[in-house]
């Protein structure tokens, strides 16, 4: 079983990180290709590309600007403890031991714009660049047709081992698009989360961002290897719905935010 996030946007580039075993990621020559096209735009054309505001595209302008390899624990940081914000405030990293972090090396993968596929030990250098972000590369019109196959071909290469080949879709609509669900060699699950509001059960972004990374710590602190297993998920009142659920689009419902 593969889980899949999408990143952050925010970053931690300060809290101090006592493990020290790190890997590079798989798709660095792809990435340097990328920054190589930000790093002809000044930080007004960045800004408009992204729709950043000013102070962001100077950011980002300086962080490009700097970017370079090789990636060592002095000029980078495992993604894992890197990302920030609503799914990884879910996902909380820090509690993870030194074997749940093991288990998501093998097992939780995090799509990127710049860097493609991410293990969570992988080093990543701070960046902003959205999977939907209308970048040219050579011929690539875009971040989905630069990536094209590749990602796709990655995660069949992680599944093929397996004996039941299942993904765990608990990443956003614009990363998981980068994925050709066709050419996926897997049985696609996509959970869902509902919290109660104005007298119904809907989808809101924030609760479920967070959710999507609660469940990703509960089947890497589990070991969950079985879709079946996946609706014993009940961390913080949520409770699997069988009358809304399908066998790939379990629905998990809360009447109160805890």
């Amino acid at each position: 079983m593969l889980v899949v996030l999408s990143p952050a946007k925010s970053l931690d580039l300060e809290t101090p990180i006592r493990r020290r075993k790190f890997t590079q990621p798989r798709f660095l020559d792809e990435a340097r290709k990328l920054v190589q096209q930000l790093q002809k735009l000044n930080p007004e054309q960045l800004s408009g590309l992204m729709n950043m505001s000013d102070k962001l595209g100077a950011l980002n302008y300086e962080r490009y600007a700097n970017w370079h390899t090789p990636f060592d624990r002095d000029n980078a940081r495992p993604a894992l403890f890197t990302f920030i914000g609503d799914v990884y405030q879910g996902l909380d990293a820090s509690s993870f031991s030194a074997a749940d972090i093991n288990h998501a090396q093998k097992h939780l993968r995090i799509l990127s714009g710049l860097y493609g596929i991410l293990r969570p030990l992988d080093l990543i250098q701070p960046y902003r660049l959205e999977m939907g972000t209308r970048l040219t590369a050579g011929e690539s019109s875009d971040l989905y047709d630069f990536w094209g196959s590749r990602l796709t071909r990655c995660l069949n290469q992680e599944l093929a081992p397996a004996k039941k080949k299942i993904l765990v879709n608990l990443a956003s609509n614009e990363y998981f698009n980068a994925i050709q669900p066709k050419e996926l060699d897997a049985t696609v699950i996509t959970p869902v989360f509902k919290d109660f509001s104005s007298g119904k059960y809907r989808f809101l972004s924030f609760y479920a961002k967070q959710a999507r990374g609660m469940m990703a710590a509960f089947i890497i602190k589990n070991r969950i290897r079985r879709a079946e297993r996946l609706k014993e998920f009940d961390i913080d009142g949520y409770r699997y719905s069988p009358e809304e659920s399908t066998d790939t689009r379990p629905v998990f419902l809360r009447k109160k935010a805890a």
